[in-house]
């Protein structure tokens, strides 16, 4: 539970995050993207431009990788899960204010809405006492397909 604690004040400390899928190729693609906190089992949304290559890519295979970077505690999340298009009330419930300006609520046809369903989560924060494996530099890690 305290790995699951330290994660989440990361994670909202961080603010933005990086957004990894998978290329045509296989290769990893990674941008920063402005997700909405956290909900209590870990799901996070985002959202962006429907015409993105991220679009196109998470059809294709939606296992992603959110990465939260906290430079002030140099401490990191690593949220390994797979997204899933949102619409309809959905969508219209899970907006960020932030966005507006680039994804205006009252246009939701002007962006795409991702749930991402995390089935894993890694943490280093040695301020916290997590430090992970000395040797193998290996992060706690929460299996979330495991928790109720």
């Amino acid at each position: 539970e305290r790995v699951l604690l330290v994660a989440r004040e990361l994670m909202l400390g961080a603010r933005f995050c990086t957004l990894v899928t998978l290329g045509d190729l296989g290769e990893p693609q990674a941008r920063i993207v402005d997700p909405l906190e956290p909900d209590a089992a870990f799901m996070v949304y985002v959202a962006t431009n429907p015409l993105s290559r991220k679009v196109a890519q998470i059809r294709k295979d939606p296992r992603v990788t959110l990465l939260y970077f906290d430079a002030a505690r140099s401490a990191y999340v690593t949220l390994i899960g797979r997204a899933t298009e949102v619409t309809g009330a959905e969508k219209r419930a899970h907006h960020k204010k932030d966005w507006e300006a680039f994804f205006p609520a009252g246009k939701p046809e002007s962006y795409t809405l991702y749930r991402i369903i995390p089935s894993r989560l890694e943490v280093v924060s040695a301020k916290d006492g997590l430090s992970g494996d000395p040797a193998t530099w290996r992060p706690e890690i929460v299996d979330l397909k495991q928790r109720p």
